[in-house]
């Protein structure tokens, strides 16, 4: 497993931990804006990941002579 899909499992694990933790209600005010802030954090990583994954997806498209060509895939 690479290094940044390593990163984004554990984020997204971390995310779904604290979403979990916030929805019992157990914090104070202060802990739960901590974890939301970092929740914040965690989610912006990880669209940062996936956008960067997504800019190298390719797709093939076939032209009119039915030619396969690799194209980047629009965002």
């Amino acid at each position: 497993m690479s290094e940044k899909s390593k990163n984004f499992e554990e984020s997204m694990k971390r995310l779904e931990a604290i979403v979990t933790e916030l929805e019992k209600g157990d914090f104070s005010l202060e802990e739960s804006l901590q974890r939301f802030e970092e929740g914040l954090k965690l989610g912006k990583s990880c669209k940062e990941i996936l956008e960067k994954a997504e800019a190298k997806v390719k797709t093939l498209v076939e032209d009119s002579e039915g030619t396969l060509r690799e194209e980047d895939a629009s965002p």
